[in-house]
């Protein structure tokens, strides 16, 4: 990846305009939005300026709107300077229909909305992440592979599942920890339990970066990218992370609690505080303060999923956000949108499942079976019919809905008696498998 040309300084551009331009500026002034969109100079210099101007004379008008708005944030880049947002027409209308879109009930229509649902989509949301976050970082290991380990509860054998692993049970954790106040001892559990067993040296896992030889560099071509702060400087920052992650929303300075959110998630990622996982950790701590916040349906939400799509746009909204003065709007902007993103995609998701929902509980109905099925039983089956090569344990069955171990087993066993699943064995393990007949059965 190549990367952006840095903005002319603001203080040649203001000494180097003729007078008639200046006057014009100050006349007319420019948009912070040029074209609608809030460009960075790499991109502005490529488009036709306003008649009259130059580009260097459109950028600073462009800058100048958008100081005009800026907000300055306890947070510093490595120079010791403030990073600064902006609350542009994008990010505000993406915080209100994000706000929208994420509250109430997560269905309001079809037989979805019970908490054995819920429970169910929270854990398939969670594997997706974990397998997501992790095949951002170089997990290398097929979805359907890591899917199974972990509904099956089967211990990782290869570092890529034991990333995924990791994963998860670090954004199991996040829920659990979700009231807390977040600390630097916190962060460094979180890293503990997403990197265990994964690092080049062991000890890495749960304690802070030791030297300043770690680069980020695009990882198709060895480009640098990205010289994070020095080693000596991460307990101050780590502390000013923390004490912003943790302000109140009556305090003076308000920070809508999904923009806080963000900048968690991108100060983890810019200060790179650990040898390796500082995108996991980066990921998990913005889920932490999303719970803390109440967003309560963002625990739905896979963002890596979205991210993995397009890592160029992710790793350029860091790379304008560094070359601009630390204007982290540009960072911010591209979150929304993956987050409103991963919204859409759950709401297509829980669309599709209570399409099948209906299907299946139609040809239970028909079978004279609906009333000896639960819900749990009823998304089993649709998955089967789906997948009739798929073979469940009591473990996956336990681990996809998460009920009881006894629960599982009454499941399993009833749907053996009912004639929709055969019984066996794999070593010492029951596994519960497809019977060809299953959609003549649901047919009759």
């Amino acid at each position: 990846m190549k990367p952006p040309m840095s903005p002319p300084p603001l203080e040649q551009l203001f000494t180097a305009p003729p007078p008639e331009a200046i006057a014009r500026l100050f006349m007319q002034p420019q948009p912070a939005l040029p074209g609608g969109r809030y460009l960075h100079w790499d991109e502005l210099r490529h488009r036709a300026p306003p008649e009259g101007l130059t580009h260097e004379q459109w950028w600073w008008g462009t800058k100048m709107a958008r100081l005009a708005q800026a907000q300055p944030l306890p947070l510093q880049d490595k120079e010791g300077r403030a990073f600064s947002y902006t609350l542009v027409a994008p990010v505000v209308q993406s915080l209100h229909l994000i706000d929208r879109d994420t509250s109430g009930q997560i269905l309001t229509d079809g037989p979805l909305a019970t908490s054995q649902d819920q429970d169910r989509y929270l854990v398939s949301s969670l594997i997706e992440e974990s397998i997501t976050s992790s095949q951002l970082e170089g997990a290398s290991t097929t979805r359907r592979v890591a899917e199974d380990m972990l509904r099956a509860g089967r211990r990782p054998h290869t570092s890529s599942e034991r990333m995924i692993f990791n994963n998860y049970q670090a954004m199991r954790h996040v829920r659990e920890i979700r009231k807390e106040a977040l600390s630097p001892a916190l962060i460094l559990e979180l890293h503990r339990m997403l990197t265990h067993d994964t690092l080049d040296d062991p000890a890495d896992a749960g304690r802070p970066r030791q030297g300043d030889d770690l680069h980020v560099v695009d990882p198709k071509d060895g480009q640098l990218l990205h010289i994070p702060p020095a080693a000596a400087l991460l307990p101050e920052r780590m502390e000013r992370l923390c004490a912003f992650a943790n302000a109140g929303e009556d305090d003076t300075a308000y920070v809508h609690p999904l923009v806080r959110a963000i900048l968690l998630h991108f100060m983890l990622g810019y200060d790179h505080p650990f040898a390796d996982g500082n995108g996991r950790t980066a990921r998990a701590v913005f889920y932490w303060a999303l719970a803390r916040h109440g967003y309560w349906l963002m625990e739905y939400l896979s963002i890596s999923s979205i991210l993995r799509r397009a890592p160029a746009q992710y790793a350029r909204a860091y790379l304008h956000t560094e070359t601009d003065g630390g204007d982290t709007t540009y960072f911010l902007i591209h979150q929304l949108v993956v987050i409103r993103q991963a919204v859409a995609a759950l709401q297509n998701f829980l669309g599709e499942k209570t399409r099948e929902l209906r299907a299946t509980e139609k040809r239970l109905q028909s079978a004279e079976l609906r009333d000896r099925c639960n819900p749990r039983q009823i998304a089993l089956l649709g998955h089967a019919l789906k997948h009739p090569d798929a073979a469940y344990t009591m473990e996956s069955h336990r681990a996809s809905h998460a009920v009881a171990y006894a629960t599982a087993r009454s499941d399993l066993l009833q749907l053996v008696e009912l004639g929709l699943l055969r019984e066996g064995r794999q070593g010492k393990r029951y596994l519960f498998t497809v019977p060809e007949e299953l959609g003549a059965r649901l047919s009759r």
